[in-house]
């Protein structure tokens, strides 16, 4: 088994003596090359060329963005063909297929955890302990154990658990700002207060468009493709139950951002056994397919990264997209 090790040295809790623990233990079971990040873009990069090459593991150790990074360059050249559009939409144009990975061959992944959250790899059952997700990679490995998921399509960008427009990819772009500060729970309650007192784009209305219903007015929307939704610290944050990596999409809407609605909202994602209910909510678990307009540009996130403003965004739920490690 040939396998290449991207490495992002700028994550979270990556360390060189990590680096070369997971280098050593993996180099005892495949062929392994071992790349370091060392711009933006860098691990998509490695991962396609990895795609097209023939690879047959590509094992990421850093953050989300950099899971986010491998999977995009995994599947850039295998984009889904163009489904049905809702009313008012355009249907996703299929990019050329290339390579190896064209014909299905798309390399597993794996994944070691070296950022704040990791949320994809938590949800999937993966330690935060970096060693600790070492040895349960290479016990996967010695049983041939891996796991289809499906994962999310929005605007051209995959994503492995979640995206939005709103407040959420507000509070994004304030984290973003203040990169080479120690990521924490705390950093991010601050940044969602201030974007909800002081939101930098205002709150322009957003239409919500789903198979079978009738359009919803919002002011945030959240987009999930797992649950939880994310983490606060060791804490799950839970808008969609009933998503996981073998449903449709999960959307939790709010058409109001009142106090009360938020503190309400607020508590019932915090709660062991949530189920999020409300006059305010717009939510569904297991959709194929959604569709945002906004009124005015607005933030757009995708999986704790910043990609810009938009004022329509088509998301598609993909299933059995990857092979997953674990």
């Amino acid at each position: 088994m040939r396998a290449i090790l991207v490495v992002n040295p700028q994550a979270t809790s990556t360390t060189a003596g990590g680096r070369d623990v997971l280098a050593h233990a993996l180099a005892s079971q495949v062929k392994l090359d071992v790349v370091e990040t060392d711009y933006r873009g860098h691990a998509m990069a490695v991962a396609r060329s990895a795609a097209r090459d023939g690879i047959d593991l590509v094992v990421a150790h850093g953050g989300d963005g950099t899971v986010n990074e491998v999977v995009n360059g995994l599947l850039a050249d295998v984009a889904p063909a163009g489904a049905p559009p809702l009313a008012g939409g355009s249907a996703t144009r299929t990019p050329a297929r290339r390579g190896p990975a064209a014909a299905g061959q798309v390399p597993a992944l794996g994944v070691v955890p070296g950022g704040s959250a990791n949320v994809f790899a938590r949800a999937l059952g993966i330690s935060a302990d970096s060693f600790e997700a070492t040895h349960q990679l290479l016990n996967a490995l010695e049983n041939d154990r891996s796991r289809r998921v499906g994962l999310g399509l929005a605007d051209g960008h995959w994503f492995t658990f979640n995206a939005g427009l709103g407040w959420d990819a507000d509070v994004v772009g304030r984290v973003a700002k203040r990169r080479g500060k120690q990521t924490t729970a705390g950093l991010y309650l601050r940044a969602a207060v201030r974007s909800y007192f002081r939101p930098p784009l205002g709150r322009p209305a957003l239409t919500i468009h789903v198979p079978g219903e009738e359009p919803a007015e919002a002011l945030t929307a959240f987009v999930s493709n797992t649950d939880p939704w994310s983490y606060l610290g060791e804490r799950a944050i839970h808008l969609n139950p009933g998503c996981s990596f073998e449903t449709g999409l999960g959307l939790f809407a709010l058409n109001g951002l009142g106090l009360p609605t938020v503190f309400k909202h607020v508590r019932q994602a915090l709660a062991t056994k949530s189920n999020q209910r409300g006059r305010r909510l717009v939510r569904h678990d297991d959709l194929p397919m959604i569709r945002i307009d906004a009124a005015e540009p607005v933030n757009f996130q995708v999986d704790g990264d910043l990609v810009g403003q938009r004022t329509r965004v088509e998301f598609s739920s993909v299933p059995n997209a990857l092979t997953v490690i674990v």
